[in-house]
């Protein structure tokens, strides 16, 4: 604090600078600039050149026209038996939401989005933080989630996604402009979306954020529109739409909007990336020479299962935090913890980029085990795949050397069975020599 007194340290964190003064009188300036969206790609095509946005204007436009058709996709708010009406009271808000609560009501009146209500059921709204530091107005649909019959639509594994990946070297991103507003709510249930404001009381006659089967409904109708092109050149994950060819020749092809022009889905051009040869998608990028962690990501880990394929010996490090999860372990944050989690974070800013697996050249799977673990890394030609590990298990803690390196094996086999189905597989303990009770179990 001494320092920073001497120095005159004013910091500004909605512009992102700092003010220095130096001792002698001279004043210094510091500013952060964060970049946003892929660091390397290629040279970008201005907007006029890319044939896509000069055929399919009508798909990238400034503003949602008004209220989607009719889709084979309709959204339905099913609900548990015998569920009555809910009725919330509104939340206190600052004077500056009320005004942001205001201008939004008025937005979606006027394309239709909403409408006044004398429904029976009402929910408070809130806001939330987007990434470009406005607010989002939304609604605390928790109580109604909680009454839902849950849509199982399955969404796709991300790991998937990325598998089907393997050789594209061009990838263009889209982003739907408000995509959830982009599919009708069936009449008999708009009611049931009611939420009340100071200036009333309204409903929404699109789908909303906020509600528990928005992601699995989102999902169908995005599956249903590009049926014919997934595992060929498009990925989906609900309103993330990723293009991926292995040639800038047919990329030109593939890029071809003919399918949300059909059906009346509209793009947000500012937010999609066209010709790139790495691109951020689902909080990792995607490159040509495989996956990494997204920087972006970094600070805040989120996603451990997902993110855990990154970082070898994973269970061995994460293991003073993953024995607070055991029953009757009461949570205490010890410093040992702290220097786990430390690690991890550490390990996961340098975490390796992991080549996309191939569907024709074997793979060698390493394995290793010690008192607190099971580890092992696939890989093909020399480059790292994927790591996977696991904690020792009660009655594995006494087992000899062999057996868990065999329980390595068969771990590895569960974790990387997709990938690995119907190719080759070398695996490589560091024990040579089996057991009898090794040989009973292989």
């Amino acid at each position: 604090m001494e320092t920073l007194a001497k120095w005159d340290v004013r910091i500004d964190c909605a512009k992102r600078t700092v003010h220095l003064t130096a001792p002698d009188g001279q004043k210094v300036e510091v500013s952060a600039t964060q970049p946003s969206g892929c660091l390397h790609q290629m040279e970008a095509k201005p907007t006029e050149g890319i044939r896509v946005v000069c055929e399919y204007p009508d798909v990238f436009l400034e503003e949602l026209p008004g209220m989607p058709p009719d889709r084979e996709v309709e959204f339905l708010i099913e609900l548990l038996p015998g569920t009555a009406p809910i009725a919330k009271r509104q939340y206190r808000v600052a004077p500056k939401e009320q005004e942001l609560i205001k201008e939004n009501i008025d937005e979606l009146l006027g394309k239709g989005f909403i409408r006044p209500s004398s429904s029976p059921w009402a929910f408070p709204v809130l806001f939330v933080d987007k990434k470009d530091g406005s607010r989002r107005m939304c609604v605390d649909y928790r109580a109604l989630n909680d009454v839902t019959i849950k849509n199982k639509y399955p969404l796709p594994r991300i790991d998937d996604l990325f598998d089907r990946l393997q050789g594209a070297c061009v990838f263009s991103k889209i982003d739907l402009r408000t995509g959830y507003h982009q599919m009708k709510i069936r009449p008999s249930d708009i009611p049931k979306t009611a939420f009340i404001t100071a200036f009333g009381l309204y409903e929404y006659t699109v789908m909303s954020f906020g509600l528990t089967n928005a992601p699995a409904y989102f999902m169908n109708l995005m599956n249903k529109v590009f049926m014919e092109y997934l595992d060929k050149f498009v990925v989906v994950f609900i309103d993330d739409i990723l293009i991926y060819s292995k040639m800038e020749e047919e990329h030109e092809e593939y890029l071809s909007f003919a399918k949300p022009r059909d059906h009346k889905l509209y793009a947000k051009l500012s937010k999609c990336e066209f010709w790139l040869d790495q691109v951020p998608f689902l909080g990792h990028i995607v490159s040509k020479g495989g996956i990494m962690v997204d920087p972006s990501k970094i600070g805040g880990v989120m996603d451990w299962k997902i993110l855990r394929r990154f970082i070898e010996s994973f269970s061995r490090i994460a293991k003073p935090m993953t024995s607070l999860l055991e029953k009757g372990v009461p949570f205490n944050w010890t410093k040992e913890r702290q220097a786990a989690f430390d690690e991890l974070k550490k390990r996961l800013t340098t975490a390796p980029v992991l080549t996309l697996p191939g569907l024709t050249k074997s793979f060698t799977v390493y394995c290793d085990a010690s008192k607190e673990g099971l580890g092992c890394v696939l890989m093909r030609e020399g480059k790292v795949i994927a790591y996977a590990s696991r904690r020792l298990r009660k009655h594995e803690v006494n087992y000899p050397t062999h057996d868990p390196e065999l329980a390595t094996s068969c771990a590895c086999s569960r974790s990387g069975g997709i990938i690995c189905s119907g190719i080759n597989v070398r695996y490589t303990p560091t024990t040579k020599v089996l057991n009898i009770s090794s040989h009973r179990m292989s």
